[in-house]
C-alpha cells in the first residue's frame, strides 16, 4: 500500500471535511503493499484508512466498496466504507478516486500458528458462503487471459531458464478446465498481510481490491501458497490441512475440487510470479514504494511442478 499520491495536512483536512468525523488528529502513509496509496487517519471520531486508488477506475470501485459493506453487514470482519455527507462511499482526490473505510483492530502475523490458520480457513469459508448472496458481479481480471498476455510481455525480459519455465507453464495451464467448479465472490489476494489478528482471533480481512467472481478453490490456493510455505518453498501440510479442514466445515469441498487441486496451486503461484515480475520490470514511481521479490513465487511454482503427482488430498 505504497504512497504514490502525497497529501499535506491542509489537503487531508479538506478531504475529511466531507465526512461527519470531527477534526483531524494525525495521519501517516502506509508503506506496505504495491498497488494503491494508503494513509492511516485518526480524527476525534475514531481511526480510519484513506485509500487513493492509483490503477482502479471510478467505474470499478462501486463493486469493491459495496462488497466490503455487504460482507461487514453480514458478519464477515470487513472494513465498512464510510459515507460522506451526501451518503456516498466514493470521492475524488487530485482527479483520482478515493475512499475512507473503518480501520479494523488487530495486526497481521508473519508466522501464523495452527489456530490462526484454522481461523483464516474458517473465515474464508464463511466469506464464500455469505458472498453467494452478493448482488453485483465482477469478472476475474487476473484470470487465464491476463496470465497469457502478461506472460508474453515478460518473456523477452527473462533469462533463458525463467523464460522456458514460463512458456512451459503457460502451455500446461492452457489445458486446465474450470467448468463445473464452484464459483462466487473471492478475495483473490488473501495474503498474511491482509488478515488482522488479536491473538488467535481473526479481527479483520482487508484489501478487497482484487475481489471478483471466480473459482472458490483458487482463493484457497492463494492462501496456502502464502500462509503455509517454508523457507525452501515447500508446503507445511499441518498448516495447510488446518486451513482446509476449517474451511471445509463452513463450505464442504466437492469431489470435483479434489481433481484440480494440484493445478490450482500452480495457477495461483503463476499469477503472483507474473505480477511481481511485471512490477519489477515495469515499476511505477512513488514516494514510499515496496516491490516484492518475484523469485519467492517462482520457487513455490517450481515446488508445485516437481510435486504435481504427489500432493496429498485436500483434507483428511
Amino acid at each position: 500500500m505504497s504512497v504514490y499520491t502525497t497529501l499535506d495536512r491542509s489537503e487531508m483536512e479538506a478531504f475529511l471535511s466531507a465526512y461527519p468525523l470531527g477534526a483531524l488528529v494525525e495521519y501517516h502513509g502506509i508503506s506496505e503493499g504495491v498497488e494503491n496509496t494508503n494513509y492511516f487517519v485518526t480524527t476525534t471520531a475514531g481511526r480510519f484508512v484513506l485509500t487513493v486508488f492509483e490503477s482502479i477506475g471510478f467505474g470499478d470501485l462501486p463493486y469493491y466498496l459495496e462488497l466490503m459493506a455487504f460482507l461487514a453487514e453480514h458478519g464477515i470482519p470487513s472494513a465498512h466504507p464510510l459515507a460522506d455527507h451526501q451518503g456516498q462511499y466514493l470521492r475524488t482526490f487530485k482527479g483520482k478516486p478515493a475512499a475512507l473505510v473503518q480501520r479494523l483492530p488487530g495486526a497481521s502475523v508473519s508466522q501464523p500458528n495452527l489456530s490462526q490458520c484454522q481461523a483464516i480457513g474458517s473465515g474464508l469459508g464463511k466469506l464464500h458462503v455469505v458472498g453467494q448472496g452478493f448482488y453485483l458481479r465482477r469478472e476475474h481480471t487476473r484470470g487465464p487471459d491476463w496470465r497469457r498476455s502478461i506472460g508474453q510481455s515478460l518473456l523477452e525480459k527473462l533469462c533463458s531458464a525463467d523464460a522456458d519455465l514460463l512458456r512451459g507453464e503457460l502451455a500446461f495451464q492452457a489445458h486446465y478446465d474450470r467448468s463445473g467448479l464452484p464459483n462466487g465472490v473471492i478475495h483473490a489476494d488473501l495474503f498474511r498481510d491482509n488478515a488482522l489478528f488479536h491473538g488467535d482471533e481473526l479481527m479483520g480481512i482487508i484489501d478487497f481490491y482484487y475481489a471478483c467472481h471466480g473459482v472458490l478453490l483458487y482463493d484457497l490456493a492463494v492462501i496456502i501458497n502464502d500462509w503455509c510455505i517454508r523457507a525452501d518453498a515447500s508446503l507445511e501440510w499441518d498448516k495447510a490441512l488446518a486451513i482446509l479442514t476449517a474451511y471445509h466445515r463452513q463450505r464442504p469441498l466437492q469431489t470435483i475440487e479434489h481433481a484440480v487441486w494440484p493445478m490450482m496451486l500452480r495457477v495461483a503461484a503463476l499469477r503472483f510470479w507474473l505480477s511481481r515480475l511485471y512490477d519489477r520490470f515495469f515499476p511505477r514511481p512513488g514516494e514510499l514504494t515496496q516491490s516484492k521479490n518475484p523469485d519467492e513465487f517462482k520457487r513455490v511454482l517450481l515446488q508445485h511442478v516437481a510435486n504435481y503427482e504427489n500432493l496429498p488430498k485436500l483434507w483428511v
